[in-house]
């Protein structure tokens, strides 16, 4: 039987160990694994076979597709969202014979970010707000906010919105706006942000 603890959903074939930090609202799935020392915000949602190890970071409202693995030094903001079996590493030359887990590298993916299915996120770098990697791409340095990357290496092809659609070309006001939501984005010194309505 699943077990409810609050708001907490935990599949009956979930492990969660003692000493984990888990916030209301969230749902983890079959065959997952929480390690202790792991911290999971409000409202995340860990798909099948999730595995969150000791020292990893979830913010709110994050969602975890079917088998992804987040180990030590990441760092995940709110409203993350992380397509199945992406991969997040936290070392960059690992070795069996050699232990690095001293020397955990950070990874950051910020708030609204989304990582695409089967894409790879090498440690030590970060995803800014609301980037989008593409599918199978294979990010090795950082990505800027409101940036879609693909390929690998992973490069920007254009900007998207909070919504995740890709950007037009700025009109004669040099705005781009969003063809979802309408809102507007500026592109100032090779920045994006969000216009906001006074």
């Amino acid at each position: 039987m699943p077990v409810f603890d609050g708001s907490i959903f935990i599949h009956s074939t979930a492990v969660v160990d003692g000493g984990a930090l888990i916030g209301n609202g969230t749902r983890i799935w079959h065959f997952c694994h929480v390690m202790s020392g792991a911290r999971i915000g409000r409202e995340c949602m860990l798909g099948q076979g999730v595995f969150v190890a000791d020292g990893a970071i979830l913010g709110d409202r994050v969602r975890v597709q079917n088998n992804v693995s987040i180990y030590g030094g990441v760092e995940i903001e709110d409203q993350v969202f992380l397509g199945p079996s992406c991969v997040l590493t936290n070392v960059k030359n690992p070795r069996a014979e050699v232990s690095r887990r001293d020397r955990f590298e950070r990874t950051l993916l910020c708030h609204g970010a989304t990582i695409g299915a089967n894409a790879t996120i090498v440690c030590g770098v970060t995803v800014g707000r609301y980037a989008f990697v593409g599918a199978g791409a294979v990010v090795t340095h950082d990505v800027d906010d409101y940036a879609l990357v693909v390929g690998t290496p992973a490069r920007r092809v254009a900007w998207v919105s909070e919504r995740g659609c890709r950007l037009p070309e700025p009109d004669e006001d040099g705005v781009m706006r969003c063809p979802e939501s309408g809102e507007g984005y500026l592109l100032v010194d090779g920045q994006v942000s969000r216009m906001v309505m006074a």
